[in-house]
């Protein structure tokens, strides 16, 4: 049985780039329908990505707050807590969004379709579902928009179905509590997840195949970031390329190129992640995904159908949760109006997750100084505000980029607890035009004391005092 509707946009997946674009295009008077393939709404950012590893991470955060107290000297042993049982602050945080983001459809009217979805001409989807004999739509629209984000890379020599080898999908299906991993891959997956099985007590290998950690980070965080995992016991391999994965009964053995074999109890392959674009049924249309399952678009997210968008992971980077969202806007306001401000998706903040985490903003110094421009800097160390004093979390500082001559802000980067809260107050400094976008806001303005946003001050003076 066949069934076809009419709608003025299709957005194909429920993430944060889709619900972008559904809730903009809604908002406008616009008859959406969104198709989604997994059973609830979400997408990956909700069930296996970003909500679950940042629930769990702040779990376990609290977790290493009680044990380091010392008012509960003698009694942490007594919160002796599995992998599995952290898992369940996320499931509750999973199901308080799907119910949220429910809401937000049948408010708005948008009709949720479940099923995967393909194309049969450039205007008419096929939603399709797993069930045997189950009913099949087809529906149109005048536009359509692909939000179907990214999965894991899985090499084809390495046996995933094997239950010792992960990627950061499965990996928080675990049903113990391992006693060492092995991490491939030392991208932000790799370095947050390094962060959070070390805090566990577990023991982790991090093999990165670059020479450096997150390279597209400012050199001075990077450094600090290596020294802190190193300081919690992880063991950071650079350098290095794997050969084969050999899966045991009693763990898995990692086997390098430079000849070095890593066995632990789990592997994690957290190296690269491919978009979703396979089985739409794009090539017919002259939408040809790149090697990575990345669909190319143009400055307006249009692909070769000037009717059909992209945004989100399935395009690529910045591959951002909060990107993806803006990205989901602006392409239905271009479909709708035929025209969009690109100025919002300059200069976004960057959230790495890890314990201490990170946040950074603009240039880095390495960019300005090939770049020639003649910038100074200021520092302000966690440890020295009465804020971090107070919580105990002196590990951190927060570091501003300005121009030596018009002290316009240029990059703004920060380490430790809160980082990416913090960051967004220089956000909205840097976001100015003229003299409102100088380091001068910071010292001219009053901060309440004792908090962390005390921080830009105390940077802002140092920076000053660099100049005289």
């Amino acid at each position: 049985m066949t069934e076809k509707t009419k709608f003025d946009l299709i957005v194909i997946g429920t993430g944060p780039g889709g619900e972008g674009a559904a809730m903009k295009a809604s908002k406008e008077g616009k008859s959406v329908a969104m198709v989604e393939q997994h059973h609830e709404v979400g997408g990956g950012c909700t069930h296996w990505a970003t909500i679950p590893s940042k629930a769990l991470r702040h779990t376990i955060s609290r977790l290493m707050e009680f044990r380091s107290n010392p008012l509960f000297l003698g009694h942490s042993e007594e919160l002796d807590l599995s992998f599995p049982q952290l898992l369940k602050t996320a499931d509750r945080v999973i199901r308080d969004q799907v119910t949220l983001r429910s809401g937000f459809y049948e408010r708005n009217e948008v009709r949720v379709i479940h099923g995967h979805a393909s194309f049969v001409d450039a205007h008419t989807i096929e939603v399709g579902t797993s069930h045997p004999g189950g009913k099949r739509q087809r529906i149109t629209a005048s536009g359509i928009i692909i939000a179907t984000g990214s999965r894991p890379y899985r090499p084809a020599d390495v046996d995933f179905n094997h239950p010792r080898v992960r990627d950061s999908d499965t990996i928080l299906k675990l049903k113990n509590t391992p006693q060492g991993i092995t991490i491939y891959g030392a991208g932000v997956v790799g370095c947050e997840y390094a962060s959070i099985f070390r805090n566990l007590g577990i023991k982790v290998n991090l093999v990165n195949t670059r020479d450096r950690l997150l390279s597209f980070l400012d050199d001075e965080i990077v450094d600090a970031l290596a020294y802190h995992l190193r300081d919690q016991g992880v063991l950071i391999r650079h350098n290095e390329t794997a050969e084969k994965v050999e899966p045991l009964d009693d763990g898995v053995v990692l086997h390098l190129k430079s000849g070095k074999k890593l066995k632990t109890d789990v592997l994690l392959w957290a190296n690269g992640r491919t978009g979703n674009a396979q089985g739409m049924g794009l090539e017919p249309l002259g939408i040809i995904p790149n090697e990575r399952g990345q669909i190319p678009i143009n400055e307006h997210y249009q692909t070769a159908q000037t009717h059909i968008y992209a945004v989100g992971d399935v395009i690529g980077l910045p591959s951002l949760a909060s990107a993806a969202y803006d990205q989901g806007r602006f392409a239905a306001t271009h479909l709708i109006e035929g025209s969009c401000d690109q100025r919002l998706v300059q200069d976004i903040p960057t959230g790495i997750y890890t314990i201490p985490e990170i946040s950074s903003l603009g240039k880095t110094e390495r960019e300005l100084t090939d770049a020639k421009i003649p910038y100074e800097l200021g520092h302000s160390l966690f440890r020295s505000l009465a804020r971090a004093q107070i919580t105990g979390q002196t590990v951190g500082m927060l570091k501003i980029l300005f121009h030596r001559e018009t002290l316009e802000i240029l990059g703004i980067h920060c380490f430790g607890n809160q980082a990416a809260e913090i960051i967004h107050i220089g956000q909205a400094i840097m976001s100015q035009r003229g003299p409102a976008n100088t380091l001068m806001y910071f010292i001219n303005t009053t901060f309440n004391y004792p908090t962390m946003a005390e921080a830009y001050r105390v940077a802002a003076l140092n920076g000053l005092n660099r100049l005289f």
